[in-house]
């Protein structure tokens, strides 16, 4: 029983499946397992000189970096171009830097990720008005 909403992103405009659809959870999930494991990367073996616990807090810095400069310029990080995901803003079009901005500092706090509205978008997706959506 309950209210029937119809299906995720319904209210949005978007298709209910293929491209353009709302990204599913698993696949939102692994692509940033993908783009975090990249950031490690490059942090330990770049800037943290072998230190486990300083590359932690210096893949923070790698991954706000490379999540603004690829959302920014191309709609998507590495993990959701292997994954076949992309950013957009709610209306369809491109995110502004300002918006991307916003998104990716709230996607650092962890916390506005888990809350997540009934079209399956996180606070931090809702506050920088994206969507996450397959390709």
């Amino acid at each position: 029983m309950g209210a029937d909403f119809g299906y995720r992103g319904k209210r949005l405009g978007l298709p209910e499946e293929g491209p353009g659809a709302i990204a599913p959870l698993g696949r939102r999930f692994g692509a940033i397992f993908i783009d975090w494991s990249i950031c490690m990367v490059i942090a330990y073996g770049l800037l943290a000189r072998g230190d486990q616990q300083a590359a932690g807090n210096w893949a923070l810095g790698v991954f706000l970096l490379m999540s603004a400069l690829t959302v920014g310029t191309i709609g998507c990080t590495p993990g959701k171009r292997l994954l076949g995901l992309r950013v957009v803003s709610e209306d369809g079009g491109r995110l502004g830097f300002g918006r991307v901005l916003v998104r990716t500092v709230l996607l650092l706090l962890v916390i506005p990720a888990l809350v997540w509205d009934r079209d399956g978008r996180g606070l931090h997706d809702r506050l920088g008005r994206a969507v996450q959506v397959r390709m």
